[in-house]
């Protein structure tokens, strides 16, 4: 093998970090470490600890264990970025970048096609605390996003395909806008996981929600802030400690075995998902599918251009005489797709998202009802038969 590990490939890595290594005497998996109190030799340790206490086991159980570094260090490896503060849901990690650089009197941009809570916090939290909040079409280009920028503008959040109508942002525009006057590029990745590298591309700070794909059980929640600067880390990892921000150990250590056997998931679920794509592409009660990796999708180039991959979550939108009331009669049809808002699991789901999300910059007319599907792992067939069935009942 080569000396370098970033020479690897993601397989690998993704086998490999975290662990203590391969000749060692010792189970292959880190143990679940959980623990408040820190014990110290004498006064000196425990005050030299203290000036230490981002870096290692040092002060206190809420800033991690070796449960949690071994975990950080691999969710930092699929990112491409060097340190990771995993924090107990997606929300969670949203919310502590924000929070970590916006004060009162400062001002955000966010797509309109943002996750729910993540405007729900704008529109709450934020706003509260004096700080506004503008948001923009989500396929603004750099002159345009230039524009949005104003003298108090410190963050420019962006969500890339967004998890509900799936446009895809031009990353690095974005960024080169903001990073002319001063703004920080933050960037829900949970879409992207592995197959978008937000550091390559000018993003500042990446947020996951590992309940999805990485968990990929349905069974744990927890999120990541991951960044590639150490004043970055400093600034982040400071505002995760004053909110106090944790994550369980034991639902790391899930974690930690779960991404494991991410990336094979993850390629079937690809698969799967794209053929499921296709095939209702040609389905006459369909107007269109909302899935980058089709050449139909209005991002698709900036997709080629900036993704390796994708996941398993897309929409669909029904034709322009089906009610929303349609939408749910076929939903409620489906025998193998459960109805649940989450994503990223072994199962496959199915939500309306008409009038389920809200739009303010005129981004959201699609042209009909709207059904956001997720793919599992069953087999594309019998899922194709299900749909089909669904489809029919509208006639």
């Amino acid at each position: 093998m080569a000396d370098d590990p970033k020479a690897h490939g993601v397989a690998t890595r993704l086998s490999h970090a975290g662990r203590a290594g391969t000749h060692v005497h010792g189970f292959v998996n880190p143990a679940v470490h959980r623990g408040s109190t820190v014990l110290f030799p004498n006064v000196a340790a425990r005050k030299e600890g203290a000036k230490h206490r981002f870096e290692q086991f040092m002060t206190y159980g809420t800033q991690g264990g070796p449960t949690h570094y071994a975990f950080e260090d691999v969710i930092a490896e699929i990112e491409g970025g060097t340190r990771c503060l995993v924090v107990g849901t997606g929300l969670a990690a949203v919310a502590v970048p924000l929070l970590a650089y916006l004060k009162a009197g400062d001002h955000c941009l966010m797509p309109d096609n943002a996750y729910g809570p993540a405007r729900n916090l704008c529109e709450g939290l934020l706003k509260g605390f004096g700080i506004a909040t503008t948001y923009y079409d989500p396929t603004v280009d750099e002159g345009a996003m230039a524009a949005l920028i104003q003298p108090n503008t410190k963050v420019v959040y962006t969500e890339s395909p967004g998890s509900h109508t799936f446009e895809v942002q031009d990353i690095p525009a974005i960024a080169r806008a903001a990073h002319a006057r001063g703004a920080k590029v933050l960037m829900d990745n949970t879409w992207g996981i592995h197959h978008f590298m937000p550091f390559q591309h000018g993003v500042d700070v990446s947020i996951q929600a590992l309940t999805k794909y990485v968990g990929g059980h349905s069974d744990i929640l927890l999120g990541s802030v991951t960044v590639n600067d150490e004043a970055d880390w400093q600034v982040v990892r400071a505002a995760g400690s004053q909110l106090g921000q944790f994550a369980s150990p034991d639902d790391v250590w899930l974690a930690l075995r779960g991404v494991r056997t991410m990336l094979v998931r993850l390629k079937r679920q690809e698969a799967s998902g794209i053929e499921v794509a296709k095939w209702l592409e040609t389905q006459p009660q369909v107007l269109r599918v909302l899935h980058p990796a089709l050449p139909s999708h209005p991002q698709h180039e900036i997709f080629k251009r900036d993704f390796t991959g994708a996941c398993s979550l897309f929409g669909l939108v029904l034709q322009p005489h089906y009610t929303p009331e349609d939408a749910a009669r076929f939903i409620d049809s489906l025998q193998l797709f459960g109805i649940g808002a989450s994503w990223g699991g072994f199962e496959s789901l199915a939500i309306p998202t008409t009038g389920h999300i809200t739009r303010t910059a005129g981004t959201g007319d699609f042209g009909g009802p709207m059904v956001r599907i997720h793919i599992g792992l069953e087999e594309p067939a019998d899922l194709i038969a299900d749909l089909t069935q669904g489809l029919a009942k509208l006639g």
